[in-house]
């Protein structure tokens, strides 16, 4: 999967695309609208970081390159590539469990934190793309 060379942009089927792991400084763009939300994005080798509306969404480190993210009130979906291993956060509803899954695989249920983040890690190889979906249980 290839970087997002504009850093954030939808795609045909109205998912977010956002990252860039292969700079070397971190690069930031502000103000992208997306289905009425204003949505910031900070990325590079290290870190690739996605607000919305000025809260936390997602975080990985090392940096990303995640494609076909798509967020409703239950559920987060997306693909995410790297060159590393990388741990993500993803900003989600506090205090509450999600079945996560990764390509498919259960990763069991994940509660999340008072703030609400779920933390995982993945493994990730230059050119692998892994599927991640956390569905809230209710």
């Amino acid at each position: 999967m290839a970087v997002v060379e504009e850093l954030i942009r939808i795609e045909e089927d109205n998912t977010l695309s956002f990252g860039n792991y292969l700079l070397d400084s971190k690069t930031k763009l502000s103000d992208f609208v997306y289905e009425g939300d204003i949505y910031k994005v900070k990325t590079f080798r290290e870190i690739t970081k996605l607000e919305k509306n000025g809260q936390f969404v997602y975080e990985s480190v090392e940096g990303t390159a995640v494609t076909g993210f798509k967020a409703t009130e239950n559920s987060v979906k997306m693909n995410v590539s790297g060159i590393s291993d990388t741990q993500i956060t993803l900003g989600l509803e506090p205090q509450s469990s999600y079945k996560v899954t990764v390509d498919g695989n259960d990763m069991g249920v994940i509660k999340t934190n008072l703030s609400g983040k779920l933390v995982l890690s993945i493994e990730l190889d230059e050119g692998s793309v892994k599927t991640i979906e956390a569905v809230k249980e209710v």
